[in-house]
């Protein structure tokens, strides 16, 4: 087996070398320059890792990676113009660079090369793959309203955060890992169990970006600490710390999320204070390792040898250690 940031360099220059360049432009453009913002190219690199982890060569997996990758960025398009987020990785957001009709149909477009990508496998595991993506693609949007409710709801409870994070991300990478192992024609069960394992490994992943968000090593994270809140983005830090806060606290930090100003630095500070008072960054950083011990029990669980298990809980390790 190769080391994760093979496995991720190996999709790299797979994904390089499938760039569409036809007409129109102004359609396959905005798909070339999605798919160059980078990223950390989480899910491609755990399908092929997963492949490999079931005894398959990794260059199987490389059409379902890539799949996985454009319906990914797919969906950030389309969250991009539901948010109204003018940067992404750094860059312009498609809705942006060109125009709201044009990211539409752009992300449109991205869906349906998702399923001409898996058409590359014979008919009995492309149907299995489809199956996958049906069911990853389904979650995701049930997410994504989920997400957009909340924005207007004031009764938003922890476990309902928790359920939309499961279903917008936990689902891609669970997706991503369950895909790899029926490329590798593994057994139902560890199907299943390698599936079980990405939720939780997912929603550890989105609690850690959450806290990273105002928490992390800003060198390191690369962007501004606060962006969440200067967006008025809800996350698991806001829900958990209204579970917590007196109720003058609690209505001081709703009114902080409901007002959009042009100097958020003393925002950014209340909020934080309130944050640290009510002890939400332990609290998620002791979620976190919940959901990290529970997808090692799963690991547990999984019928292969104890060295490629030390592998994957290597890498959720990384996941959820990470700053960035």
């Amino acid at each position: 087996m190769y080391s994760t940031a093979q496995y991720t360099n190996f999709f790299i220059s797979y994904l390089e070398n499938q760039i569409i360049d036809k007409e129109p432009k102004n359609l396959y453009d905005p798909i070339a320059y999605m798919m160059s913002l980078g990223g950390k190219r989480l899910r491609p690199t755990l399908m092929l890792l997963t492949t490999e982890i079931f005894g398959t060569d990794y260059k199987m997996a490389l059409p379902a990676a890539l799949a996985i990758e454009v319906f990914h960025n797919s969906s950030l398009i389309h969250d991009d113009i539901i948010d109204e987020d003018p940067i992404r990785r750094g860059k312009a957001t498609v809705h942006k660079k060109w125009n709201t009709n044009i990211a539409i149909l752009t992300g449109d477009a991205m869906i349906i090369l998702t399923y001409q990508y898996l058409l590359n496998y014979e008919p009995n595991l492309a149907k299995d793959l489809i199956k996958a993506v049906n069911k990853m693609g389904i979650k995701v949007c049930e997410g994504q309203i989920l997400d957009v409710d909340f924005e207007t709801r004031q009764d938003v409870t922890v476990s309902e955060y928790l359920k939309m994070i499961k279903y917008k991300t936990g689902a891609l990478i669970a997706a991503s890992m369950k895909m790899g192992a029926i490329i590798a024609q593994t057994s139902d069960e560890n199907c299943e169990l390698i599936y079980d394992f990405g939720i939780n490994i997912g929603l550890a992943f989105q609690l850690q970006d959450d806290y990273l968000d105002l928490f992390g090593d800003t060198p390191t994270f690369g962007r501004r600490l606060g962006g969440d809140i200067i967006s008025n983005k809800k996350t698991y830090l806001y829900f958990k710390a209204l579970e917590i806060l007196t109720e003058s606290e609690k209505e001081l930090l709703t009114k902080l999320y409901a007002v959009r100003l042009e100097d958020n630095t003393d925002k950014i500070k209340t909020i934080t204070t309130l944050f640290l008072k009510s002890g939400v960054p332990e609290a998620t950083q002791d979620s976190i390792k919940k959901y990290t011990f529970k997808a090692s029990k799963i690991l547990d669980k999984i019928n292969i040898e104890e060295d490629k298990k030390t592998v994957l809980r290597d890498f959720a390790e990384s996941l959820i250690g990470r700053r960035v």
